[in-house]
């Protein structure tokens, strides 16, 4: 199985809908949000999907079904939920 990494606009930590929360709220308060970006995640992607989009272009697919071309800080951004509950289930 390849490996899996948090990619997409936006990757933190944190679990659960209080923690996406409070993610948002500090980064709406720190002011590093661009227009739109309330409703963007960071989104788990199999690494070598991260690589072969950064080289070609081509869009990825996240472990909850989004298609999109990566192209922002995923720090930025809490965690998909539904990302993290598919992987946390992929976990031996």
């Amino acid at each position: 199985m390849s490996e899996i990494e948090q990619t997409g606009p936006g990757a933190g930590s944190g679990t659960g809908t209080d923690t996406l929360d409070r993610e948002l709220e500090e980064l709406i308060n720190n002011e590093q949000l661009e227009e739109g970006d309330h409703e963007r995640f960071s989104h788990y992607v199999p690494k070598d999907k991260i690589l072969e989009s950064a080289l070609t272009g081509k869009p990825v697919r996240a472990l909850c079904g989004k298609l999109w071309t990566p192209g922002r800080d995923p720090e930025k951004f809490p965690v998909c939920p539904t990302c993290k509950e598919v992987y946390e289930k992929m976990k031996p």
